[in-house]
C-alpha cells in the first residue's frame, strides 16, 4: 500500500503569502466568516448570486474562498474564476463527516470570506428526510443561509414561501433574502415589504429580470469556463451587478465565523517527493477535475503534467494518465483529427501505462462517437461506439462494488461517486460479465455494471471524489511507480 504525505501547500493553489504558518488574513487578525447561498430550487439564481458575490468581494481585494455543495464541476469552475482562488466541493454523500470538516477547516484557514453555493432547493436531499441537503450542510458548518428566490410573476406569495422555509426547520438560520428576476421598482417594493413584514428576514438585494442568461446555457446547463471565450467578461458583469444590486455590507454582516483551525497548518504540511509523472488531459474536451483529486495525486508524489488532447502531437513521457470527464462531443472533430495523439495514447495503454478514465475519458478511449449521423473515430482501446441523446441517460449518485480484477480497486471495495451524462452505448462487442464493478446505485455502463479494464486501464462512467475514495490516489500513483520501475 502506498501512503501519501500531505502536499507542502496542501494543494492550496493561489494561497496568499505565508509567514510562520499564518496567512495574511490570520496575521491581520481576520477570522474567516461565511455563508451558504441557497435557493428554493434549481434555476432560482444561486449561481448568479454566488459568483457575483465572490467576484465583487474579490474585486475589493478581499480573500475569498469558494465552495460548491454537491457533485459539480461547472459551477465550481465559475466560482474559482470569480474568486481568483480554487473552489472546493463539500459533498456529505461522497465524504465522511470527518473528511468534510477537515477539508473545510483546512481550506478556509488564512482566508477572509467564505462563500458556499448550495445545490437544488434548500431542503432537497436524497430522500424525504432531506438527508445530505444544503440545509443540513449549513447546520453542520454553523453558517447562515442567504436565500435566493425567483420572483417571476409573484409578489406577496413569495413571503409565504420564505416563511415556510424559515419555519420548516428552525435550526436553519436564514440570515437574508435575495430577490431575483424582479420586474419593476413597484414589484420589488411589494415583495420586499411582504418578505420583511411576515418573516423579519432582511432583503439584502434585488436582481432585475434580464432577457439574457448571465451564463451561456447548454444541454448540461451552464457552459463551462474553458469553453466560454468571454468567461472573464461574464464574471465581471456579475460582479458589477452584485455591487449595484446587492447590499454587500449587509451580506457581510450576516456572515458567521467559520471553524478555520486545521489540524495541521499549511506551512507544516510535508509533501512526498515527486517521483512519478502523471498526465492530466486538460482542454476544452476534458475539464472535469476536482481540485481535491489533483491535490491528492500530488500529495502522493505525482508531478502533474497537463496535456491538450486537441493539439498535442503525442504523449510526453509519463508514468500514468488521468482522463477526467468533460464534453468530448463538443470537440469530437478536433479529438478525432488528432490521429497522432490518439495513436500514441493507444500504444501507451497497450504497453501497460496506468490510465484512469472517467465518463468523457471513457468515451475517448472507445472506438468512436456518433454525432448527427457522423462517426468520429477515437482512441479505439475499447470496442464501443457511443452516441449522444437529447435527454439525460444517467444522473445522480452512484454506489459500486468491485467484483472483477482491475488495477485500482481490490475486490469488495465499495466505491461512491456520481454520474451525469447524455451519452449512451450504441454498440459494444464486449460482455457484461467482463465489467469489473457492480452497480448498487446508478446506471453504469451496461447491465447494471461499470468499469472496462485493459491491462492497467480502468475506464468507467462514475466520477469519484478523492476525499471520499481515499484509496484512489495512492492506487494510481502506486501503479505509476510500478510502471516506471519496469520501463
Amino acid at each position: 500500500m502506498v501512503f501519501c504525505a500531505r502536499d507542502k501547500d496542501d494543494g492550496l493553489a493561489g494561497q496568499m503569502t505565508t509567514t510562520g504558518g499564518k496567512g495574511v488574513a490570520a496575521e491581520q487578525g481576520w477570522a474567516a466568516k461565511g455563508l451558504v447561498v441557497a435557493g428554493l430550487g434549481g434555476g432560482a439564481g444561486k449561481s448568479v448570486v454566488a459568483v457575483g458575490l465572490a467576484a465583487a468581494f474579490a474585486g475589493q481585494g478581499r480573500q475569498v474562498v469558494p465552495f460548491k455543495k454537491g457533485p459539480d464541476y461547472i459551477d465550481a469552475g465559475w466560482l474559482a474564476l470569480a474568486a481568483g482562488y480554487p473552489c472546493y466541493n463539500l459533498d456529505p454523500f461522497l465524504m465522511s463527516p470527518e473528511a468534510l470538516h477537515r477539508s473545510f477547516r483546512t481550506h478556509v484557514y488564512g482566508r477572509e470570506l467564505v462563500i458556499i453555493e448550495g445545490n437544488r432547493g434548500l431542503y432537497d436531499g436524497v430522500d424525504a428526510e432531506g438527508t445530505f441537503s444544503t440545509a443540513e450542510l449549513a447546520k453542520t458548518l454553523g453558517l447562515p443561509v442567504l436565500l435566493v428566490v425567483d420572483c417571476t410573476k409573484t409578489t406577496r406569495t413569495m413571503a409565504a414561501l420564505v416563511l415556510g422555509c424559515q419555519r420548516f426547520d428552525p435550526e436553519v438560520k436564514i440570515g437574508g433574502v435575495i430577490l431575483n428576476r424582479v420586474g419593476t421598482a413597484r414589484h420589488e417594493a411589494i415583495v420586499r415589504q411582504a418578505v420583511e413584514h411576515y418573516t423579519g428576514i432582511p432583503v439584502l438585494g434585488a436582481m432585475p429580470r434580464s432577457k439574457e442568461d448571465a451564463f451561456p446555457q447548454r444541454h448540461l446547463g451552464i457552459t463551462p469556463c474553458p469553453e466560454h471565450a468571454g468567461a472573464e467578461a461574464a464574471v465581471q458583469v456579475l460582479a458589477d451587478k452584485a455591487t449595484r444590486y446587492l447590499d454587500l455590507a449587509g451580506i457581510e454582516t450576516m456572515m458567521a465565523p467559520c471553524a478555520s483551525a486545521p489540524e495541521t497548518r499549511p506551512s507544516e504540511l510535508a509533501g512526498a517527493e515527486k517521483s512519478v509523472r502523471i498526465g492530466i488531459l486538460k482542454d476544452a474536451a476534458f475539464q472535469f477535475y476536482y481540485a481535491e483529486n489533483l491535490e491528492a495525486l500530488s500529495r502522493c508524489g505525482a508531478q502533474l503534467v497537463e496535456i491538450n488532447a486537441l493539439t498535442a502531437p503525442e504523449l510526453p513521457r509519463l508514468d500514468g494518465l488521468y482522463i477526467g470527464g468533460g464534453f468530448p462531443e463538443t470537440s469530437a472533430r478536433e479529438l478525432s483529427a488528432n490521429v497522432s495523439f490518439r495513436t500514441a495514447l493507444k500504444k501507451a495503454a497497450e504497453a501497460g501505462l496506468p490510465i484512469y478514465a472517467e465518463c468523457g475519458g471513457l468515451i475517448y478511449l472507445g472506438e468512436s462517437m456518433v454525432l448527427a449521423g457522423e462517426d468520429f473515430p477515437l482512441v479505439g482501446l475499447f470496442p464501443v461506439r457511443f452516441g449522444l441523446m437529447k435527454k439525460p441517460q444517467a444522473h445522480g449518485y452512484t454506489v459500486l462494488v468491485s467484483e472483477g480484477e482491475n488495477p485500482y480497486y481490490p475486490e469488495g471495495t465499495e466505491i461512491k461517486g456520481h454520474e451525469f451524462r447524455y451519452s449512451r452505448v450504441e454498440e459494444w462487442t464486449g460482455e457484461v460479465a467482463e465489467l469489473a464493478l457492480r452497480m448498487e446505485r446508478g446506471v453504469g455502463f451496461a447491465g447494471g455494471r461499470d468499469g472496462l479494464v485493459f491491462k492497467n486501464v480502468l475506464a468507467l462512467y462514475t466520477h469519484i471524489h478523492a476525499l471520499g475514495m481515499t484509496s484512489w490516489a495512492p492506487a494510481l500513483v502506486g501503479k505509476a511507480r510500478e510502471y516506471r520501475a519496469q520501463v
